[in-house]
């Protein structure tokens, strides 16, 4: 198994490590330290050496932070671990903060009204966070002072750095050369009037030098600093352990293979203007360039938008691994509708299952996250991972929320369906449809360009409005080929101001969650792509999405009435979409339940 359900982390452990911490700030004479979820590259996923705030609080989340004081640690969570937090944390010692709805700057000033010494490191925070926060305990009395990571003082027996292999992502993939990419990065960064550009994403430069790891869990990454020269060098920083022949012969002459000590020195004798992304590059970074007196040129990293505009090689490789993705999602489905109502099932036999069948293609590398398996009151906790403790027998007539997606070399997928298992009842099936209306609503979207994430997250919103409710994550994120399964910096986000554009891949995954009792979303994956013009339309270019995700959405649970007629032909147009791609790859039991499922309505 690729996914395991033991539990990472005790509420009781929390007590006695914070009390170390505060050992240390009073020695250093501090009256706090802040603790992210982060590493110095500033992913979603962190390599288990890095996962300081899960190891001192007990929150697993993947995303917030600790503000650790002297009398109070604050654990600043966002909407969808609002459940989660207060499960694995102990509330004698750790208190949930709202985040961003509360600012650490203001909660940093009740905390210490009258000033104070809070510590980070400099390699865990990117220098647009530190100047904000600056900004706003401005007048204060506190002051932010930089130091080595306390939390690694107490950790006994952190686990050591990460030494995935790294290695060659062939051009059958990436449908374009590294020279290309670098060439092309090379020139915007002469068109913004820089030498070099210092990278910290791992994600940007595996897809710059067309590498892939296992350095981090889930995404194929491999761990390393790199700096892109204007000629298109590349000088790539990481354990040279990590860089066999095959990877070296892979990389050629204009990559060059450098130590983690190196990357330091290599900063200092750079010839400026250098580009740093303020919102991704660790403080350190900035830091180390001002001592050297190296001019900085603050910019988005170049590769981002770049990555994110995929080719023709990389949509038809996400699309065919999607068809085999579809096929183990349609096994699973009919499987599980194939069981009794409260015949003693339970969420670990789920996701047991769906990794069997996923590993069936014999193109499986991995999961792309693991798999979010929730019934009954476990399926309103947004993110919520099973575990042996956790477990939870599927009862008749329970809703079952599974998110799940592959990594596949040619393709990321991700894929979320709500069923019920058994009958459901008149406010399941209501609030099951709302959602199903506002992912119709995202699928059939048609938008002018130039329209970002945010203005199209409302439309998926609308019936859950009208209805008085609303969930607390965003539509739709930004998606990789044989990388993150959450990538920038697309979103369908009232947050995200970043314009769509073709090429790009999100997920369309609306929901809605009522604490102790249910959980529903379904998702589906997008691409977007022009849209073509309309008899009758303005001369004006617009664009829209393709669905590249094929799986039934269970009929037992839409209350057709509250679907409009172009709803419901957008509902059996994908459905016969399903069934015409999927069945021929099914088994034969399975083809007959595809036709059943896939009825219209």
């Amino acid at each position: 198994m690729l996914q395991t359900f033991t539990t990472t982390s005790r509420p009781a452990d929390g007590p006695p490590r914070l009390a170390a911490l505060r050992e240390v700030l009073k020695a250093e004479a501090l009256s706090g330290f802040l603790v992210p979820r982060a590493d110095a590259h500033q992913g979603e996923w962190v390599a288990a050496r890095d996962e300081r705030l899960a190891w001192l609080t007990g929150f697993t989340g993947s995303a917030g932070f600790c503000a650790a004081m002297l009398d109070r640690a604050g654990v600043f969570i966002d909407g969808r671990y609002t459940i989660q937090v207060r499960e694995q944390i102990d509330p004698a010692h750790f208190t949930p903060v709202p985040w961003p709805a509360t600012d650490l700057a203001d909660w940093l000033k009740a905390a210490l009204p009258n000033g104070g010494r809070v510590g980070f490191d400099p390699w865990l925070h990117v220098a647009e966070q530190i100047a904000k926060l600056g900004e706003g305990l401005a007048g204060s009395g506190i002051e932010l002072v930089e130091t080595d990571n306390l939390v690694d003082r107490i950790w006994p027996d952190q686990p050591p750095p990460p030494k995935g292999r790294v290695a060659p992502h062939s051009l059958e993939f990436a449908g374009r050369t590294s020279a290309d990419k670098r060439s092309a990065m090379a020139k915007a960064l002469a068109d913004k009037g820089c030498r070099a550009a210092v990278l910290t994403l791992p994600d940007s430069i595996a897809w710059l030098l067309n590498i892939r790891g296992s350095d981090i869990a889930r995404t194929p990454v491999a761990l390393a600093f790199a700096i892109l020269h204007d000629s298109g060098r590349v000088d790539l920083f990481t354990d040279p352990a990590k860089v066999d022949a095959e990877a070296r012969d892979h990389l050629g002459a204009d990559i060059a293979v450098a130590d983690w000590p190196d990357f330091g020195p290599a900063l200092d004798g750079l010839q400026g203007p250098v580009l740093v992304d303020r919102a991704s590059a660790p403080l350190w970074v900035s830091n180390r360039l001002n001592a050297a007196a190296v001019d900085i040129h603050h910019a988005a990293d170049p590769c981002i938008l770049a990555k994110a505009r995929k080719n023709p090689v990389e949509i038809a490789g996400t699309r065919a691994a999607h068809l085999r993705d579809a096929v183990a999602m349609a096994e699973l489905l009919a499987w599980l509708d194939a069981q009794t109502p409260g015949s003693g099932m339970t969420e670990i036999d789920v996701v047991t299952r769906l990794e069997e069948l996923r590993r069936a293609s014999n193109l499986l590398v991995d999961i792309s996250f693991d798999t979010i398996c929730g019934t009954g009151a476990n399926g309103a906790i947004t993110h919520y991972r099973v575990t042996e403790a956790s477990n939870r027998t599927i009862a008749a007539n329970d809703l079952l929320l599974v998110d799940s997606g592959g990594q596949y070399r040619d393709g990321t997928t991700d894929i979320t369906r709500t069923i019920v298992m058994g009958q459901p009842s008149g406010e399941q099936r209501a609030c099951f449809t709302r959602v199903l209306k506002g992912m119709i609503a995202i699928s059939m979207a048609r938008w002018p360009v130039g329209l970002a994430g945010r203005d199209l997250d409302p439309l998926a919103r609308i019936a859950l409005w009208q209805a008085g409710q609303d969930y607390d994550h965003g539509t739709g994120h930004g998606v990789g080929v044989f990388l993150g399964v959450h990538e920038g910096p697309q979103r369908i986000s009232r947050l995200s101001h970043v314009p769509l554009e073709p090429g790009m891949i999100l997920s369309n995954e609306p929901g809605y969650y009522r604490e102790g009792a249910f959980g529903i979303r379904i998702e589906n994956l997008i691409v977007v792509e022009p849209a073509p013009a309309l008899e009758g339309g303005d001369a004006r270019d617009m664009l829209q999405f393709e669905t590249i995700t094929y799986a039934p959405i269970d009929r037992n649970l839409i209350e057709a009435s509250l679907l409009s007629q172009p709803e419901r032909d957008w509902l059996n147009a994908y459905h016969r979409e399903v069934l015409a791609r999927v069945a021929p790859d099914c088994t034969p039991e399975t083809q007959s339940w595809l036709q059943r499922a896939c009825a219209p309505i």
